[in-house]
């Protein structure tokens, strides 16, 4: 039995994770308080919370269909409903355009394929080293650990900063630009739109969800969870932290502007940067496994933006590992 430690609970950690475990000891560190990575979902209280990262998933391969039919069967997922309105006027609408999210958070497929595992949150890796065919792992908790192998989920910046001592593969070569993206969620005065979301024809909000169209909870108020397009966070990611409350400000204002009503009162508002969103341009490879060293990588980013992407990237490198 090998000793595994993967790095990262999002789709890619916690679906290579899953496959690895039911043979293996697998371990999962994340720097994040929960599971879920770009699935992450942020609660406001016991009922209530935001979808602040990926907002649904629409399955195009036949394998990841099934995969999600069989966790809508398990009442792990279900379908979003509502009406869902479509501004965008440069993308084609594809009418049998299914939205899938979980039934309590859209961590939940991440909660699913780890429940078994042991999980280690607010682990953030900072410095990896090859020694006598053993991963030594340093964490910024001040904590090291070994392992025989490593599996690394980050994103392609983080990932090239950790492993340029190790990875001479050309995909690492590669000048990846990930998009970035900026998410305001917001509470507010209860109105009478009657949207579950809206895909914006803007340059600055790209997208809206209203929660409380999930079902998940009941709210005498709306929450929506706003985020904006890629062009205009790549403009302000660097210096979010300290234009937060501006930068919310324009969305919101954006947003009502938009949907066009009067801006009604706001009674929650909180701002969260994702500095490494999505990757929009595809590699030639769709993970990496050195078996020398007992290193692997899997993302997202290695296929493309989607939620998907991730889990396809999880299962090329299941299958390159055990050839």
């Amino acid at each position: 039995m090998s000793n595994y430690c993967v790095i990262g609970s999002g789709i890619s950690g916690a679906t290579i994770a899953n496959l690895l475990s039911k043979k293996n000891s697998v371990h999962i560190y994340d720097k994040a308080r929960g599971p879920g990575g770009r699935c992450s979902f942020k609660r406001l209280n016991k009922s209530k919370g935001f979808d602040h990262g990926a907002q649904y998933i629409s399955p195009k391969t036949i394998q990841f269909k099934k995969f999600i039919e069989k966790l809508c069967k398990k009442k792990i997922l279900k379908r979003w409903g509502g009406k869902h309105i479509y501004l965008n006027k440069i993308k084609k609408q594809n009418k049998n355009h299914i939205k899938i999210i979980g039934r309590k958070s859209n961590n939940d497929i991440s909660k699913y394929l780890i429940k078994n595992i042991k999980c280690n949150f607010q682990s953030e890796l900072e410095k990896i080293e090859f020694i006598n065919n053993k991963w030594k792992l340093d964490f910024k908790n001040s904590q090291t650990k070994y392992y025989d192998k490593l599996i690394l989920t980050c994103p392609f910046p983080q990932l090239k900063k950790l492993t340029k001592k190790f990875i001479k593969d050309s995909f690492i070569k590669h000048k990846i630009k990930m998009d970035t993206n900026i998410t305001v969620m917001i509470e507010t005065k209860k109105n009478n739109i009657n949207a579950s979301s809206y895909l914006f024809n803007d340059k600055i909000l790209g997208w809206a969800a209203k929660e409380n169209s999930k079902k998940r909870f009941q709210s005498k108020n709306d929450l929506w969870t706003l985020q904006s397009t890629s062009l205009w966070a790549n403009k302000k990611i660097n210096k979010n932290r300290e234009n937060k409350e501006k930068n919310s400000k324009i969305l919101i204002d954006q947003f009502f502007k938009l949907i066009g009503i009067k801006k009604t009162k706001i009674f929650f508002s909180l701002n969260h940067g994702w500095k490494y969103s999505s990757n929009s341009k595809p590699l030639k490879v769709k993970s990496y496994w050195n078996t020398k060293l007992n290193l692997g990588v899997c993302a997202d980013w290695f296929v493309g933006p989607r939620v998907e992407a991730g889990w396809i990237s999880a299962n090329d490198l299941f299958r390159k590992i055990n050839k």
